[in-house]
């Protein structure tokens, strides 16, 4: 279709940029509470003083959900071209490929939840975001697709900071393949559940995001469409101060289940196993 392509990713031969994380000490985005490093790291990126769930690479997230050894990534090899020659896009690209050791902003595959087989994709806010383009739609909507095939249990873990600009209407035509595909996911009888993380927000929280048929989120996560300046100038009224959080989103029922991170993967195996218990 030209916008994208396969690709093998490339080795890395220079010395990664020292990053934060690699620091002894950090400091909570919500609290300011100076945290150790691996404190943090090994409470899965939860502030163990206020909860805050800070964000989380998909190489952790994996490792705290899927049974080890269990996971067979697919379609990693894609990566996005650029199809409206938007300036220093590939550039960009290349950059966030080498730094986040990732083609793009979700990673797809096959693995295990307490032993039950799942078609899992898990978005990375460290990569541009994870704003949704053309390769990140493809790769969500190829998932579904398996996911019918194999008749496996759907489940994606979201984070968006919304729609790629640098893609255009590429980028916004997502929004309808993604939903199509789960459309046909639905009328095949499969389960789907749908994870919000901090943030879920724009075109991803306008389709596969929202679509499932459980909606969990995590504790604190921050989910709309829309900003929240731009929602309050629109309607010209001052919004509540946990507007657009999980909990307050779980008051007006677009969000099924509030969970710590902590609690997730039960949470999920759980589902799982009544929804194959159901269809039994």
């Amino acid at each position: 279709m030209g916008f994208f392509l396969q690709r093998q990713r490339k080795l890395k031969t220079s010395t990664p940029k020292r990053d934060i994380n690699e620091g002894i000490y950090t400091k909570c985005e919500s609290c300011k509470e100076v945290i150790a490093v691996m404190q943090l790291s090994s409470n899965l990126e939860v502030c163990p003083t206020c909860g805050f769930h800070h964000r989380m690479t998909a190489k952790k997230r994996l490792e705290s959900l899927i049974d080890p050894g269990s996971f067979k990534e697919i379609n990693r090899r894609l990566h996005t071209l650029n199809p409206l020659n938007f300036p220093g896009y590939e550039e960009k690209i290349e950059g966030l490929m080498e730094a986040n050791d990732l083609n793009e902003a979700v990673v797809t595959g096959i693995g295990k939840i307490a032993g039950e087989s799942v078609a899992i994709g898990i978005m990375d806010s460290h990569f541009l975001m994870a704003s949704m383009g053309s390769v990140v739609g493809e790769k969500v909507t190829r998932l579904i697709e398996v996911s019918i095939s194999r008749r496996l249990p759907l489940i994606m873990v979201c984070a968006s900071g919304g729609a790629r600009m640098q893609e255009g209407i590429y980028s916004l035509m997502q929004m309808a393949k993604t939903s199509a595909a789960l459309a046909k996911h639905n009328d095949a009888g499969l389960l789907y559940i749908s994870v919000l993380t901090h943030p879920t927000m724009g075109g991803v929280t306008a389709s596969f995001a929202t679509l499932g048929d459980i909606i969990i989120a995590e504790k604190g996560a921050s989910v709309g469409f829309a900003g929240r300046r731009v929602v309050e100038q629109t309607i010209k009224q001052k919004l509540p101060d946990h507007f657009q959080t999980a909990e307050f989103l779980q008051e007006k029922g677009l969000v099924d289940l509030v969970v710590s991170r902590q609690e997730l993967k039960q949470t999920l195996a759980k589902l799982i196993d009544l929804h194959e218990g159901s269809e039994g």
